[in-house]
């Protein structure tokens, strides 16, 4: 009987082995295989080569505003249409719908905000088709009482140090001729081309 026990034992650390050792093998061949790169943006889509790299920091008088994603949708398109449904876009007779992914950190020593206190752009995204003006935020309906969204952004403001990660939406009908960033901050402004020119 104990024969018995003991071929079983060993059986079970056999097989018990073998199953630790495909495991480790399956690990090994994930492990060695290289991660996908994160989409950050699909400008080329429009014609637009990048001459900077996302992410991409913009300062102006103690505010940092980083791009981390951007991604460029016809206003029509199943992924608009879901972003819009979900946070209450009003995407009227827009183009193209743009959905940003961004971090803001306030490096000054003062309140930087934008709401009912404060109404004027922080910051702005310009494509170079100046008949058309440039893409303007979208405001999210189902959002705008939530103040500091991480979601969908629209009422903010940041103390001094503070920092806020978050999506933004724009509305924007026109031609991609190159992506500049504005940005405006306590009489200090800054741009920075993340596209000097179409191709």
């Amino acid at each position: 009987m104990e024969k018995i026990m003991m071929k079983a034992i060993l059986a079970t650390t056999l097989l018990a082995g073998s199953i630790l050792g495909q495991v480790g093998s399956a690990q090994a061949a994930t492990a060695a295989k290289p991660a996908a790169p994160i989409m950050r943006d699909n400008l080329s889509k429009f014609g637009l080569v990048k001459d900077l790299e996302l992410p991409v920091t913009v300062t102006a008088g103690g505010l940092n505003y980083t791009l981390e994603k951007i991604m460029i949708f016809d206003a029509k398109s199943k992924d608009a249409q879901v972003l819009s449904k979900t946070y209450g876009y009003n995407l009227g007779n827009a183009q193209y719908f743009i959905w940003t992914k961004i971090t803001v950190e306030n490096k000054s020593g003062s309140m930087v905000q934008q709401n009912v206190k404060d109404l004027k752009d922080k910051w702005r995204l310009n494509f170079g088709d100046l008949s058309k003006g440039e893409a303007y935020t979208s405001m999210p309906d189902k959002m705008t009482d939530i103040k500091n969204s991480k979601q969908s952004l629209w009422d903010w403001s940041l103390k001094p140090g503070e920092k806020l990660s978050t999506y933004q939406a724009y509305l924007y009908t026109g031609n991609f001729n190159y992506f500049v960033i504005w940005l405006d901050n306590k009489s200090n402004s800054t741009t920075k081309y993340i596209v000097n020119e179409k191709n």
